[in-house]
């Protein structure tokens, strides 16, 4: 059960489950717009949680409990908590005190056991809505007559509780991609006609569903999940780039994958379908499929950014694989999830480690998002009043009759273009493609 108490009113306290155990430990994590504790415990635990003011306090009891770590330290951007302490109350209780900047929603649950996680209190933080604060931001309103630059959501794979997968030299998954999308960000952000909007910028979770809504809520032209693959096979290496799939994964890889990856809202610590409070709607939005043209444009985005990834490394998959990831689920927004190496190969996961091959990857992230939209550029933008020749890069199965048909231009005039005296193309070549 999830129950919201607001922090201005005094409640009765709330027993959750039972149990009687030590508490280990305590995590706190920052997000944009929350705050999020975890607290550690030996077995399930009887918690209550109740608030006080003057100044604002949210306690957390817990019957028959002590305390054998530690507690963390707020940081100085959390725009909620301004520390916190623990002591023995009535007895053998132990409590926790949050003391707080100002008045919260605050929501709390218990996490079972995971491969990664004890039992766990998890303790979201919210702003509430009537203190006076902003707590959000509405949709940008867009000057549809003016000429606009292309958003590009990045989101940085797991986060805060959920690692993502770990390598041999405990490199974690969250920490690598987070260095990749800053670089990729920074990277979109230096071109004429682009901006980058980092779906997470710190070391903080998200749930699957509410990095596709902050895309939605950026209107966002393109979601770029990037994530470092893993597998029980040591030896196996590279690249691969998925896209939604309407039925199945297009291999039992891509299926296990995408449970995988499908699963990380259950290592943070919560499951879309264990809330009571979520929104029909936006689940509707989730779960349904994406329409054809759609799904049509996030394949011709991820052909643009592997055809570009096979210059910088080895690829797994010479093919846009399909899997049904959940995180590439915006009905709205073509999608891409690249993972951008095995980080249980000792040698990639050395190489996702350095600056330098981090920047690489960057570089071809960002290579084939631009190659994208200056073949498919959204009317209204920037990118679409650039003069510009066009260019194709060519991968695997393509063939110049095919092309040709893809840009309406007839087969003589492409190869004219081009200088071609037959049909004959090669992976990795770019074409010119002339006027229709």
């Amino acid at each position: 059960m999830i129950r919201w108490i607001a922090c201005l009113l005094f409640l009765a306290p709330l027993f959750v489950g039972a149990g009687q155990t030590e508490v280990q430990g305590a995590r706190l994590w920052v997000a944009p717009d929350q705050t999020r504790l975890v607290v550690d415990a030996a077995a399930a635990v009887e918690h209550r949680i109740f608030p006080l003011k003057d100044p604002h306090r949210l306690v957390i009891d817990i019957p028959d409990a002590r305390f054998s770590g530690q507690l963390p330290v707020a940081e100085r951007k959390d725009l909620l908590v301004i520390g916190l302490r623990s002591g023995v109350h009535d007895g053998d209780n132990l409590r926790i005190v949050i003391d707080l900047k100002r008045p919260v929603r605050a929501k709390s649950f218990l996490a079972a056991p995971n491969e990664r996680y004890g039992h766990r209190i998890v303790v979201d933080l919210l702003p509430r809505e009537d203190d006076g604060e902003p707590t959000g931001s509405a949709l940008p309103v867009r000057d549809e007559a003016a000429a606009r630059d292309l958003i590009v959501a990045i989101d940085a794979g797991h986060g805060g509780e959920d690692p993502g997968a770990i390598g041999t030299a405990k490199t974690e998954e969250k920490t690598v991609t987070l260095a990749v999308a800053r670089k990729l960000a920074a990277l979109i952000n230096q071109e004429t006609g682009l901006r980058a909007v980092l779906i997470r910028d710190g070391d903080y979770f998200l749930g699957l569903e509410k990095r596709v809504q902050l895309a939605r809520r950026k209107r966002a032209d393109l979601f770029l999940s990037i994530h470092a693959d893993a597998f029980d096979d040591k030896g196996v290496r590279g690249s691969s780039i998925f896209t939604l799939s309407q039925k199945g994964a297009s291999s039992k890889a891509a299926e296990w994958l995408a449970n995988r990856e499908n699963s990380a809202d259950r290592i943070g610590g919560i499951a879309l379908e264990e809330l009571e409070d979520k929104d029909p709607n936006l689940l509707k939005i989730l779960w349904d499929m994406q329409q054809n043209g759609n799904m049509e444009h996030s394949q011709l985005a991820a052909k643009a950014v592997l055809g570009r990834l096979g210059r910088v490394g080895v690829v797994h998959n010479r093919h846009v694989q399909q899997a049904p990831f959940a995180v590439l689920k915006a009905p709205d927004i073509p999608s891409i999830l690249v993972e951008i190496a095995f980080i249980t190969n000792a040698e990639e996961e050395r190489r996702l480690r350095e600056r330098r091959y981090q920047d690489q990857l960057a570089r071809a992230l960002f290579a084939g998002v631009r190659d994208y939209f200056q073949h498919h550029p959204p009317p209204g933008t920037r990118f679409a009043r650039r003069d510009l020749p066009r260019q194709h890069i060519i991968h695997s199965g393509d063939t110049l009759l095919e092309i040709a048909n893809q840009y309406e231009v007839s087969l003589s005039s492409l190869r004219r273009a081009n200088r071609l005296e037959g049909d004959l193309i090669r992976v990795g070549q770019v074409l010119t493609i002339p006027e229709s």
